[in-house]
């Protein structure tokens, strides 16, 4: 049961009403009437693609060797993107497995934990759930509203976006004190950082617990507002956009500005090679987004030259020429 809906806040915030602002502290911090519970034994995963099956899999390591979950709860709604998911889990497995770093009873063990499915009532009584779907924020939206009216109430939903709004997803859930940013970064299944990410609404046990499900999971968690980009991205992409500048001042060349970065600062790879890896119409999204959203940050600002590449469809290595040419993973030279 809901004591103060997201919207009553939000409409007392923006009609300035004379309800003391002791009332609107304790209508932030008391929006539901559930006691977080103490762990995540059910996880629910939503989203099997690049990032989603690698989250699943985590957790399920996890599980296997520690019993952290009794169950994780892989959903797709389409079957075919479910197979996709599974096969893609199953080949990480199997690789562990041939390298000698699972035993095949191991390897049984981790895709044991996991239920495959396309049928969302799955996810009812799961105590944690993490979303991995696409990054539309009119999707998410409707995926938590939906959520969180058919979850138990204790269910903590957590998203990991890398760069969308935590609290407007938060506030469509019905639930906003039991919402967390949960970023992963690519390859899950090495990467060791996942930012955890609070809104003013998060209840502080939710977030201490799910900062402690990270280290369960044996991951490094590092603790955020909902700021965009959150700490690596907002740090991150606008230094890729600051070189992408630099580059269409005609200051230096593609070559100078990404062997400076190596050589002067300690990168593995200069800025343009990053944003040609990453891709340039994420990059262009990521920064898009921002500029729409925050209009009077000056550090947000999307550069001609990006807008151009990828209206060309030089996308970087996924389409194999960026700022350098490329022939799959290889980097080939600067192009002119």
């Amino acid at each position: 049961m809901t004591l103060f809906p997201a919207f009553t806040v939000r409409r007392l915030l923006a009609n300035n009403t004379s309800y003391s602002s002791n009332f609107l502290h304790f209508a932030r911090r008391h929006l539901s009437s559930t006691t977080p519970v103490s762990n995540f034994d059910k996880l629910g995963c939503i989203g099997l693609g690049l990032m989603g099956h690698g989250i699943a899999q985590t957790a399920a390591m996890a599980a296997s060797k520690d019993n952290i979950h009794s169950s994780i709860i892989a959903f797709e709604s389409d079957q075919k993107f479910l197979d996709s998911g599974r096969d893609r889990i199953q080949k990480s497995v199997d690789k562990l497995v041939s390298k000698e770093k699972l035993t095949a009873s191991q390897a049984d063990a981790l895709m044991g934990k996991i239920t495959f499915t396309t049928d969302r009532d799955a996810l009812n009584d799961t105590d944690l759930i993490v979303e991995a779907i696409i990054e539309n924020m009119d999707l998410k939206k409707q995926l938590y509203s939906d959520l969180g009216q058919q979850c138990k109430p204790e269910t903590v939903f957590a998203s990991n976006t890398s760069s969308l709004s935590i609290t407007q997803m938060a506030e469509a859930s019905g639930r906003p004190d039991k919402f967390v940013g949960i970023h992963f970064f690519n390859p899950v299944q090495i990467m060791k950082l996942v930012e955890v990410i609070k809104t003013e609404y998060t209840d502080p046990t939710v977030f201490d617990n799910t900062v402690k499900w990270v280290d369960q999971i044996g991951k490094v968690a590092v603790k955020c507002g909902d700021t965009p980009g959150f700490i690596v991205n907002r740090l991150l992409v606008p230094n890729l956009i600051q070189a992408m500048l630099m580059l269409e001042r005609g200051d230096a060349t593609t070559h100078d500005i990404d062997i400076s970065m190596q050589l002067g600062a300690g990168n593995p790879m200069g800025p343009l090679h990053l944003a040609d890896y990453v891709g340039l119409d994420t990059c262009l999204f990521i920064m898009q987004g921002w500029v729409n959203d925050f209009p009077e940050e000056r550090a947000f600002v999307v550069p001609e030259m990006l807008k151009d590449k990828v209206a060309k469809g030089e996308l970087g290595r996924k389409s194999g020429k960026g700022f350098y040419e490329w022939n799959g993973d290889r980097r080939g030279d600067p192009v002119e």
